[in-house]
C-alpha cells in the first residue's frame, strides 16, 4: 500500500522493511533535516526546485499525491514490485543480475490479476507484420540503426527485437567498428513495446527467457562499455517505455524538442521489462524513475536533460544544441 509522509513531521519517523511505496512531501526548506527520509522513500515531492535526484518538483503536490493515491490504488501489486525492484537493484553492478532481476518480477506480474485485467479490457488483438522492422546502414566505421516500423510510432515488437539483435551482433563482432547511432524513423523514436503483442508468449517462464536470453539491453550495455560516447542514441517523439528504455542504455541520448520521455507500463499492471529499471536509475536515480513509473506522467526535453536522461537536446545543425555540459 501507498504510504504518504509529510516531511514537517519526519523526524524519527520508522520505515518498515521491506519499506513498500512510501511518497514524502514537503517544502525544500523541510529536506534539509530529513536526509534519512529522502534516502529511504520512493520518491518525495515538492513544489519549490530542487535539483536533489532524490526529490521530484511537481505544479501542486495535493494533486500529485492524489493521483499517485488513486494509481497505487488501481494496480497495488505492480507499484509494490516497481518498488521493490528499484531498491533491489545495484546501478553500478553488472547488467546482467539486474535484468535478470528486473525480468523475473516482469514475469511475476505477468501471471497476476492486474495484467489479466488489461488483456481483457484490451481483447483479442494481434500485431501487423512490417517488412524491415529495423534498417542497418553502415557509414565508414559507423553502424547507423533505424527502427523501422513509423506506421506505429515504432512500436517495439518480436520481429524489431531479433532485427535489433541481429544488428547489435553485427557491431559487436566487427572490432572495426567504432561508432553507432540508434534512431528511429518517422514521427517517433520508439513508444515502447507493440501493445498487439502484449501476452502472445505461451506462460511467463518463456516470457523472461526470451527476454534475458535474447536481450537488446545487454547488448546495448556491452557496446556502451566499449564504444563509450560513440554508442550514442538520437531520439524524437514518442520516447516511451521500451524505447527510453534501450536508448538509456547508449554512452550518449541526444534529444530533439520534439522529444516525450515516459514509463507507461503500470497502466499494464506491469514494470519496465527491457533494462529500464537498470539503464533509467542509472541516469536519473531510482526515485526519479519510481516517479515515472508511478504516476504515468511523461517529461519534456527540458526536464530529461535537468535530470540526465539525456545528455544534449536540441538542433546541433542549426547551433541550438543544448547540453548538460554547458
Amino acid at each position: 500500500m501507498l504510504r504518504l509522509v509529510e516531511m514537517s513531521g519526519a523526524r524519527g519517523i520508522e520505515i518498515a522493511t521491506p519499506p513498500g511505496v512510501v511518497v514524502a512531501h514537503g517544502p525544500a526548506a523541510d529536506l534539509a533535516g530529513a536526509e534519512s527520509l529522502l534516502e529511504a522513500a520512493t520518491f518525495t515531492l515538492t513544489e519549490d526546485d530542487c535539483a536533489d535526484r532524490r526529490v521530484v518538483t511537481v505544479e501542486s503536490v495535493p494533486d500529485a499525491l492524489a493521483e499517485l493515491t488513486e494509481r497505487c490504488g488501481r494496480w497495488p501489486q505492480a507499484s509494490s514490485v516497481c518498488d521493490d525492484v528499484l531498491r533491489a537493484i545495484d546501478p553500478g553492478g553488472p547488467a546482467l543480475a539486474a535484468v535478470v532481476t528486473e525480468s523475473l518480477a516482469y514475469s511475476t506480474l505477468q501471471a497476476g490479476p492486474e495484467f489479466a485485467r488489461w488483456l481483457a479490457d484490451r481483447g483479442p488483438a494481434r500485431a501487423p507484420e512490417i517488412a524491415e522492422p529495423v534498417r542497418l546502414r553502415r557509414d565508414g566505421d559507423t553502424l547507423d540503426i533505424a527502427f523501422n516500423r513509423p506506421q506505429r510510432h515504432n512500436a517495439f515488437s518480436t520481429d524489431a527485437r531479433a532485427a535489433l539483435l541481429e544488428a547489435l551482433a553485427v557491431a559487436r563482432l566487427d572490432p572495426s567498428v567504432t561508432g553507432i547511432v540508434l534512431r528511429g524513423n518517422g514521427p517517433s523514436f520508439c513508444s515502447g513495446g507493440d501493445l498487439a503483442e502484449f501476452g502472445s508468449l505461451a506462460d511467463p517462464a518463456s516470457a523472461h527467457l526470451a527476454r534475458t536470453r535474447h536481450s537488446p539491453a545487454l547488448a546495448l550495455d556491452a557496446l556502451t562499455a566499449r564504444l563509450g560516447r560513440a554508442c550514442r542514441a538520437e531520439v524524437h517523439g514518442r520516447v516511451l517505455g521500451s524505447g527510453l528504455e534501450m536508448a538509456a542504455f547508449c554512452g550518449w541520448v541526444h534529444a530533439r524538442d520534439d522529444a516525450v520521455f515516459g514509463l507507461p507500463e503500470l497502466a499494464l499492471g506491469l514494470i519496465p521489462g527491457a533494462g529500464g529499471t537498470l539503464s533509467v536509475t542509472r541516469r536519473i536515480g531510482r526515485w526519479r524513475t519510481a516517479y515515472l513509473v508511478l504516476s504515468g506522467r511523461t517529461i519534456g526535453v527540458d526536464t530529461a536533460l535537468a535530470w540526465g536522461l539525456v545528455d544534449a537536446a536540441g538542433a546541433a545543425s542549426e547551433g541550438t544544441l543544448r547540453s548538460r555540459d554547458t
